[in-house]
Protein backbone atom coordinates (compact mmCIF):
# COMPACT_ATOMS: atom_id res chain seq x y z
CA UNK A 1 0.00 0.00 0.00
CA UNK A 2 1.32 3.42 -0.90
CA UNK A 3 2.20 5.49 2.17
CA UNK A 4 3.28 8.72 0.42
CA UNK A 5 0.69 10.97 -1.18
CA UNK A 6 1.58 12.69 -4.42
CA UNK A 7 -0.39 15.82 -5.31
CA UNK A 8 -0.40 16.71 -8.97
CA UNK A 9 -2.19 19.92 -9.88
CA UNK A 10 -2.80 20.65 -13.52
CA UNK A 11 -4.50 23.77 -14.83
CA UNK A 12 -6.84 22.81 -17.64
CA UNK A 13 -8.50 25.34 -19.91
CA UNK A 14 -12.27 24.98 -20.23
CA UNK A 15 -12.77 26.07 -23.84
CA UNK A 16 -16.54 26.39 -23.65
CA UNK A 17 -16.62 28.74 -20.67
CA UNK A 18 -13.23 30.44 -20.55
CA UNK A 19 -12.59 29.42 -16.95
CA UNK A 20 -9.66 27.49 -15.49
CA UNK A 21 -10.26 24.00 -14.14
CA UNK A 22 -8.23 22.35 -11.42
CA UNK A 23 -7.36 18.66 -11.69
CA UNK A 24 -6.13 16.84 -8.61
CA UNK A 25 -4.60 13.39 -9.15
CA UNK A 26 -3.74 10.99 -6.35
CA UNK A 27 -1.96 7.64 -6.48
CA UNK A 28 -3.33 4.37 -5.23
CA UNK A 29 -4.12 4.03 -1.53
CA UNK A 30 -6.52 2.30 0.84
CA UNK A 31 -6.67 -1.03 2.62
CA UNK A 32 -7.75 -4.49 1.54
CA UNK A 33 -9.68 -7.11 3.46
CA UNK A 34 -10.98 -10.57 2.59
CA UNK A 35 -14.56 -11.11 3.74
CA UNK A 36 -16.63 -14.18 4.44
CA UNK A 37 -20.19 -12.90 4.42
CA UNK A 38 -23.58 -13.44 6.03
CA UNK A 39 -25.77 -15.87 4.13
CA UNK A 40 -29.54 -15.98 3.67
CA UNK A 41 -31.13 -19.18 2.40
CA UNK A 42 -33.59 -19.13 -0.48
CA UNK A 43 -36.56 -19.96 1.73
CA UNK A 44 -39.18 -17.34 2.66
CA UNK A 45 -38.03 -14.08 4.12
CA UNK A 46 -34.27 -14.09 4.14
CA UNK A 47 -33.36 -14.73 7.77
CA UNK A 48 -29.71 -14.44 8.72
CA UNK A 49 -27.68 -17.59 8.21
CA UNK A 50 -24.08 -18.46 9.00
CA UNK A 51 -20.81 -16.59 8.88
CA UNK A 52 -17.77 -17.65 6.83
CA UNK A 53 -17.06 -18.79 3.31
CA UNK A 54 -20.21 -19.75 1.46
CA UNK A 55 -18.94 -22.93 -0.13
CA UNK A 56 -20.52 -23.82 -3.46
CA UNK A 57 -24.22 -23.49 -2.62
CA UNK A 58 -24.51 -19.85 -3.62
CA UNK A 59 -23.13 -20.31 -7.11
CA UNK A 60 -21.74 -16.99 -8.45
CA UNK A 61 -21.94 -15.43 -4.95
CA UNK A 62 -19.94 -18.20 -3.27
CA UNK A 63 -16.47 -17.90 -1.81
CA UNK A 64 -14.38 -15.00 -0.59
CA UNK A 65 -14.64 -11.60 -2.24
CA UNK A 66 -11.88 -9.15 -1.46
CA UNK A 67 -12.81 -5.52 -0.73
CA UNK A 68 -10.34 -2.68 -1.33
CA UNK A 69 -10.96 0.98 -0.49
CA UNK A 70 -9.42 4.14 -1.96
CA UNK A 71 -9.71 7.39 0.04
CA UNK A 72 -10.73 10.50 -1.87
CA UNK A 73 -8.43 13.55 -1.67
CA UNK A 74 -11.13 16.04 -0.63
CA UNK A 75 -12.93 15.70 2.70
CA UNK A 76 -16.71 15.14 2.77
CA UNK A 77 -16.97 15.11 -1.02
CA UNK A 78 -19.91 12.64 -0.91
CA UNK A 79 -19.39 10.31 -3.90
CA UNK A 80 -22.77 9.16 -5.25
CA UNK A 81 -23.17 7.67 -8.73
CA UNK A 82 -20.51 5.52 -10.42
CA UNK A 83 -20.04 3.94 -13.86
CA UNK A 84 -17.42 2.11 -15.89
CA UNK A 85 -16.07 4.23 -18.74
CA UNK A 86 -15.14 3.33 -22.32
CA UNK A 87 -11.58 4.46 -21.55
CA UNK A 88 -10.98 1.59 -19.12
CA UNK A 89 -11.44 3.79 -16.03
CA UNK A 90 -14.28 4.18 -13.54
CA UNK A 91 -16.08 7.54 -13.25
CA UNK A 92 -18.12 8.86 -10.33
CA UNK A 93 -19.95 11.98 -9.14
CA UNK A 94 -18.87 14.05 -6.13
CA UNK A 95 -22.10 15.59 -4.88
CA UNK A 96 -20.64 17.90 -2.25
CA UNK A 97 -17.50 18.86 -4.18
CA UNK A 98 -19.09 19.79 -7.53
CA UNK A 99 -16.79 17.46 -9.44
CA UNK A 100 -16.64 14.33 -11.53
CA UNK A 101 -14.05 11.83 -10.34
CA UNK A 102 -12.09 9.21 -12.21
CA UNK A 103 -10.30 6.22 -10.73
CA UNK A 104 -8.08 3.84 -12.67
CA UNK A 105 -8.24 0.07 -12.08
CA UNK A 106 -5.01 0.43 -10.07
CA UNK A 107 -6.51 3.14 -7.85
CA UNK A 108 -5.18 6.45 -9.20
CA UNK A 109 -7.78 9.19 -8.69
CA UNK A 110 -8.37 12.43 -10.62
CA UNK A 111 -11.14 14.99 -10.15
CA UNK A 112 -12.65 17.40 -12.68
CA UNK A 113 -14.76 20.39 -11.64
CA UNK A 114 -18.19 20.98 -13.16
CA UNK A 115 -19.01 24.49 -14.29
CA UNK A 116 -21.85 25.41 -11.91
CA UNK A 117 -21.14 26.10 -8.20
CA UNK A 118 -23.47 24.18 -5.88
CA UNK A 119 -24.54 21.87 -8.70
CA UNK A 120 -24.79 18.63 -6.71
CA UNK A 121 -23.57 16.11 -9.34
CA UNK A 122 -25.61 12.95 -8.78
CA UNK A 123 -26.26 10.35 -11.48
CA UNK A 124 -23.71 9.24 -14.08
CA UNK A 125 -23.70 7.08 -17.22
CA UNK A 126 -21.35 6.24 -20.08
CA UNK A 127 -22.94 7.21 -23.37
CA UNK A 128 -22.71 5.41 -26.68
CA UNK A 129 -21.17 8.66 -27.99
CA UNK A 130 -18.02 8.13 -25.89
CA UNK A 131 -18.95 10.87 -23.40
CA UNK A 132 -19.51 10.51 -19.66
CA UNK A 133 -22.94 11.99 -18.86
CA UNK A 134 -24.02 13.25 -15.43
CA UNK A 135 -26.92 15.01 -13.72
CA UNK A 136 -26.75 18.06 -11.44
CA UNK A 137 -29.70 17.68 -9.10
CA UNK A 138 -29.18 21.08 -7.43
CA UNK A 139 -28.01 22.87 -10.58
CA UNK A 140 -31.03 21.63 -12.56
CA UNK A 141 -28.78 20.58 -15.42
CA UNK A 142 -27.43 17.62 -17.33
CA UNK A 143 -23.81 17.70 -18.48
CA UNK A 144 -21.24 15.56 -20.17
CA UNK A 145 -17.49 15.18 -19.99
CA UNK A 146 -15.35 14.48 -23.05
CA UNK A 147 -11.68 13.37 -22.92
CA UNK A 148 -9.69 15.52 -25.35
CA UNK A 149 -7.43 14.10 -28.02
CA UNK A 150 -6.69 10.88 -26.20
CA UNK A 151 -4.83 12.74 -23.45
CA UNK A 152 -6.42 11.15 -20.41
CA UNK A 153 -5.77 14.04 -18.02
CA UNK A 154 -7.49 16.61 -20.22
CA UNK A 155 -11.26 16.81 -20.47
CA UNK A 156 -13.91 19.16 -21.79
CA UNK A 157 -16.92 19.70 -19.51
CA UNK A 158 -20.19 20.83 -21.11
CA UNK A 159 -23.46 21.65 -19.33
CA UNK A 160 -26.93 21.85 -20.86
CA UNK A 161 -29.24 24.38 -19.22
CA UNK A 162 -32.63 23.95 -20.87
CA UNK A 163 -34.32 22.77 -17.65
CA UNK A 164 -36.32 24.90 -15.23
CA UNK A 165 -35.65 25.28 -11.52
CA UNK A 166 -38.40 22.72 -10.90
CA UNK A 167 -36.30 20.01 -12.56
CA UNK A 168 -34.59 17.49 -10.28
CA UNK A 169 -32.52 15.35 -12.67
CA UNK A 170 -31.52 12.14 -10.92
CA UNK A 171 -30.46 8.98 -12.78
CA UNK A 172 -29.35 8.33 -16.37
CA UNK A 173 -29.11 5.32 -18.63
CA UNK A 174 -28.39 4.44 -22.23
CA UNK A 175 -31.80 3.63 -23.67
CA UNK A 176 -32.75 0.96 -26.22
CA UNK A 177 -32.21 3.65 -28.90
CA UNK A 178 -28.60 4.11 -27.65
CA UNK A 179 -29.43 7.65 -26.50
CA UNK A 180 -29.14 9.04 -22.97
CA UNK A 181 -32.40 9.12 -20.97
CA UNK A 182 -32.73 10.59 -17.49
CA UNK A 183 -35.32 10.95 -14.72
CA UNK A 184 -36.47 14.17 -13.07
CA UNK A 185 -36.74 16.46 -16.09
CA UNK A 186 -39.96 17.81 -14.60
CA UNK A 187 -42.71 16.38 -12.41
CA UNK A 188 -43.36 12.81 -13.69
CA UNK A 189 -41.23 13.41 -16.80
CA UNK A 190 -38.44 11.34 -18.34
CA UNK A 191 -36.34 12.95 -21.04
CA UNK A 192 -33.91 12.01 -23.79
CA UNK A 193 -30.87 14.24 -24.20
CA UNK A 194 -28.16 14.67 -26.81
CA UNK A 195 -25.25 17.09 -27.05
CA UNK A 196 -27.72 19.51 -28.63
CA UNK A 197 -30.11 19.35 -25.66
CA UNK A 198 -33.34 17.65 -24.63
CA UNK A 199 -35.26 16.42 -27.67
CA UNK A 200 -37.88 13.95 -26.32
CA UNK A 201 -39.97 14.12 -23.12
CA UNK A 202 -42.19 11.23 -21.93
CA UNK A 203 -44.30 10.56 -18.84
CA UNK A 204 -45.31 7.57 -16.72
CA UNK A 205 -48.52 9.38 -15.75
CA UNK A 206 -48.42 9.27 -11.96
CA UNK A 207 -47.08 12.63 -10.76
CA UNK A 208 -43.93 13.11 -8.74
CA UNK A 209 -40.36 12.34 -9.73
CA UNK A 210 -39.21 8.94 -10.93
CA UNK A 211 -35.76 8.00 -9.62
CA UNK A 212 -34.03 4.93 -11.05
CA UNK A 213 -33.95 4.12 -14.77
CA UNK A 214 -32.55 1.26 -16.84
CA UNK A 215 -33.06 -0.20 -20.30
CA UNK A 216 -34.74 -3.59 -20.40
CA UNK A 217 -34.21 -6.51 -22.79
CA UNK A 218 -37.71 -5.85 -24.20
CA UNK A 219 -36.74 -2.52 -25.78
CA UNK A 220 -38.42 -0.44 -23.05
CA UNK A 221 -37.21 1.82 -20.27
CA UNK A 222 -37.90 0.66 -16.71
CA UNK A 223 -38.21 3.19 -13.87
CA UNK A 224 -38.59 3.12 -10.11
CA UNK A 225 -41.25 5.24 -8.42
CA UNK A 226 -39.85 5.81 -4.97
CA UNK A 227 -42.77 7.92 -3.76
CA UNK A 228 -45.54 5.60 -5.05
CA UNK A 229 -44.00 2.18 -4.46
CA UNK A 230 -44.26 1.12 -8.09
CA UNK A 231 -42.30 0.28 -11.23
CA UNK A 232 -43.04 1.87 -14.60
CA UNK A 233 -42.44 0.29 -18.00
CA UNK A 234 -42.07 3.05 -20.59
CA UNK A 235 -41.51 2.69 -24.32
CA UNK A 236 -39.36 5.31 -26.09
CA UNK A 237 -42.54 6.25 -27.95
CA UNK A 238 -44.31 7.06 -24.65
CA UNK A 239 -46.48 4.02 -23.86
CA UNK A 240 -46.45 3.65 -20.05
CA UNK A 241 -47.56 0.77 -17.84
CA UNK A 242 -47.34 1.03 -14.04
CA UNK A 243 -46.90 -1.96 -11.72
CA UNK A 244 -47.58 -1.39 -7.98
CA UNK A 245 -45.34 -3.38 -5.65
CA UNK A 246 -47.04 -5.93 -3.38
CA UNK A 247 -45.17 -4.94 -0.20
CA UNK A 248 -45.65 -1.73 1.74
CA UNK A 249 -43.30 1.30 1.84
CA UNK A 250 -40.80 -0.27 -0.55
CA UNK A 251 -39.33 2.97 -1.93
CA UNK A 252 -37.66 1.31 -4.96
CA UNK A 253 -34.49 3.10 -6.01
CA UNK A 254 -31.84 1.45 -8.21
CA UNK A 255 -32.86 -0.86 -11.06
CA UNK A 256 -30.94 -3.00 -13.56
CA UNK A 257 -31.48 -5.63 -16.23
CA UNK A 258 -30.69 -9.05 -14.80
CA UNK A 259 -28.98 -12.06 -16.39
CA UNK A 260 -32.32 -13.94 -16.48
CA UNK A 261 -34.25 -11.56 -18.73
CA UNK A 262 -36.00 -9.78 -15.83
CA UNK A 263 -35.44 -6.42 -14.15
CA UNK A 264 -34.07 -6.32 -10.60
CA UNK A 265 -34.42 -3.41 -8.20
CA UNK A 266 -33.51 -2.32 -4.67
CA UNK A 267 -36.31 -1.38 -2.25
CA UNK A 268 -34.72 1.13 0.10
CA UNK A 269 -37.15 1.46 3.02
CA UNK A 270 -38.39 -2.13 2.92
CA UNK A 271 -34.87 -3.62 2.80
CA UNK A 272 -35.84 -5.92 -0.03
CA UNK A 273 -34.52 -6.87 -3.46
CA UNK A 274 -37.26 -7.12 -6.05
CA UNK A 275 -37.58 -8.81 -9.42
CA UNK A 276 -40.10 -7.95 -12.14
CA UNK A 277 -40.65 -9.85 -15.36
CA UNK A 278 -41.34 -8.15 -18.68
CA UNK A 279 -45.03 -8.95 -18.09
CA UNK A 280 -44.99 -7.23 -14.69
CA UNK A 281 -44.90 -10.21 -12.29
CA UNK A 282 -43.11 -9.12 -9.10
CA UNK A 283 -41.30 -11.20 -6.49
CA UNK A 284 -39.41 -9.78 -3.49
CA UNK A 285 -36.74 -11.01 -1.07
CA UNK A 286 -35.72 -9.45 2.23
CA UNK A 287 -32.03 -8.87 2.86
CA UNK A 288 -30.34 -10.96 5.60
CA UNK A 289 -29.69 -7.84 7.69
CA UNK A 290 -32.89 -6.08 8.81
CA UNK A 291 -33.11 -2.37 7.95
CA UNK A 292 -30.19 -2.64 5.55
CA UNK A 293 -31.63 -0.03 3.14
CA UNK A 294 -30.36 -1.31 -0.24
CA UNK A 295 -30.05 1.51 -2.72
CA UNK A 296 -28.22 0.57 -5.97
CA UNK A 297 -27.98 -2.71 -7.87
CA UNK A 298 -26.06 -4.03 -10.86
CA UNK A 299 -25.71 -7.31 -12.72
CA UNK A 300 -22.21 -8.81 -12.83
CA UNK A 301 -20.75 -10.91 -15.60
CA UNK A 302 -20.80 -13.93 -13.30
CA UNK A 303 -24.60 -14.05 -13.43
CA UNK A 304 -25.25 -12.59 -9.97
CA UNK A 305 -26.86 -9.32 -8.83
CA UNK A 306 -24.75 -7.08 -6.59
CA UNK A 307 -26.13 -4.23 -4.49
CA UNK A 308 -25.18 -1.66 -1.87
CA UNK A 309 -26.72 -1.57 1.62
CA UNK A 310 -26.68 2.01 2.86
CA UNK A 311 -27.38 1.48 6.57
CA UNK A 312 -26.02 -2.06 7.01
CA UNK A 313 -22.67 -1.03 5.48
CA UNK A 314 -22.53 -4.12 3.28
CA UNK A 315 -22.18 -5.14 -0.33
CA UNK A 316 -24.78 -7.76 -1.09
CA UNK A 317 -24.78 -10.51 -3.69
CA UNK A 318 -27.94 -12.29 -4.84
CA UNK A 319 -28.37 -15.25 -7.14
CA UNK A 320 -31.29 -15.45 -9.55
CA UNK A 321 -32.62 -18.27 -7.31
CA UNK A 322 -33.07 -15.79 -4.47
CA UNK A 323 -30.11 -16.62 -2.25
CA UNK A 324 -28.33 -13.62 -0.72
CA UNK A 325 -24.94 -13.16 0.93
CA UNK A 326 -23.62 -9.91 2.41
CA UNK A 327 -20.00 -8.73 2.64
CA UNK A 328 -19.14 -6.07 5.26
CA UNK A 329 -17.22 -2.96 4.18
CA UNK A 330 -14.08 -2.34 6.28
CA UNK A 331 -14.85 1.33 6.93
CA UNK A 332 -17.56 1.75 9.55
CA UNK A 333 -20.71 3.67 8.60
CA UNK A 334 -19.43 4.30 5.08
CA UNK A 335 -22.96 4.50 3.54
CA UNK A 336 -22.30 2.71 0.24
CA UNK A 337 -24.50 4.06 -2.55
CA UNK A 338 -23.66 3.60 -6.24
CA UNK A 339 -22.26 0.37 -7.69
CA UNK A 340 -21.08 -0.58 -11.17
CA UNK A 341 -19.28 -3.33 -13.06
CA UNK A 342 -15.94 -1.88 -14.10
CA UNK A 343 -14.10 -2.46 -17.37
CA UNK A 344 -11.56 -4.48 -15.35
CA UNK A 345 -14.22 -7.04 -14.36
CA UNK A 346 -14.40 -5.86 -10.73
CA UNK A 347 -17.32 -4.21 -9.00
CA UNK A 348 -16.76 -0.60 -7.91
CA UNK A 349 -18.88 1.33 -5.43
CA UNK A 350 -19.08 4.74 -3.77
CA UNK A 351 -18.94 5.31 -0.02
CA UNK A 352 -20.91 8.49 0.55
CA UNK A 353 -20.01 9.00 4.21
CA UNK A 354 -16.75 7.06 4.14
CA UNK A 355 -15.49 9.41 1.41
CA UNK A 356 -13.92 6.51 -0.44
CA UNK A 357 -14.27 4.47 -3.60
CA UNK A 358 -14.52 0.74 -2.95
CA UNK A 359 -13.73 -2.28 -5.09
CA UNK A 360 -14.88 -5.87 -4.67
CA UNK A 361 -14.01 -8.76 -6.94
CA UNK A 362 -17.12 -10.65 -8.11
Amino acid sequence: MTTRWLLLQLLLACGACGRTEMLTAWPEGGGTVGTGGVVAASGAGGAAGVLAGTGGRLGPCAGRHTISEFPLPQRRSQPRGIVGGPDGNIWFTLYNYDSIGRISPSGTIAEFSVLTPGAGPFGIAAGADGNIWFTEVLGHRVGYLTPLGGVTDHVQVTELVEMSNAALPKSLTVGPDEQIWFTGYEDDQVARVTSAGVDVVQSCGSGGVWVGIAAGPDGNLWLTGQAWNMICRLSPAGTATRFPLPGNRGQPWGITAGPDGAMWFAEYSASRIGRITMAGVVTERETPTPDSYPISIVAAGSGALWFTEDKANNIGCMTTDGEIVEFPIPTKDSSPEGITLGPDGNLWFTEQQGNKIGRINP
